[in-house]
């Protein structure tokens, strides 16, 4: 009979990767970087702790969506105030917020709870090539497409 082995909190070995988006589709980076920072790609994984890894994605501004997303799809936000509803074309988050743009694809695929508010930090988008992580040896994550 086999046993499930759950991995302790103080067991987790933490990789950092880089992730270019030059040229890769925002949705096939966004999902494969949130199965990393969730851990998934670990045999060890275990869904109540944060087992996930670093991740850093440069050239942000560089990511581009397929078919009629640049003036279609539209991102929303209230104030919580009486007429707060702010809407932004993907074309203006692009160009004006594309490290929030980023953010926000991938913050989206990770659970929606403390443990997701926790992996969320372990995320770094920077617009350029350049990023001050290079102390931590960052190891280049493929992105197929």
């Amino acid at each position: 009979m086999r046993q499930t082995t759950f991995i302790k909190p103080a067991e987790v070995q933490r990789t950092w990767y880089v992730v270019d988006g030059a040229g890769k589709n925002l949705g096939r980076i966004a999902s494969e970087v949130a199965a990393v920072l969730r851990g998934k790609h670990k045999p060890s994984f275990t869904p109540n702790v944060d087992c996930g890894d670093y991740v850093i994605i440069v050239n942000a501004d560089l990511i581009e969506v397929t078919g009629n997303k640049m003036e279609n799809k539209k991102y929303y936000s209230h104030s919580q105030y009486p007429g707060g509803l702010r809407t932004r074309t993907t074309r203006v988050m692009k160009e004006k917020y594309t490290v929030e743009w980023v953010e926000k694809a991938v913050h989206g695929m990770l659970p929606h709870t403390k443990l997701g508010n926790v992996q969320r930090k372990h995320l770094f988008v920077y617009k350029g090539a350049t990023h001050p992580h290079a102390a931590q040896q960052p190891v280049e994550l493929k992105i197929k497409g």
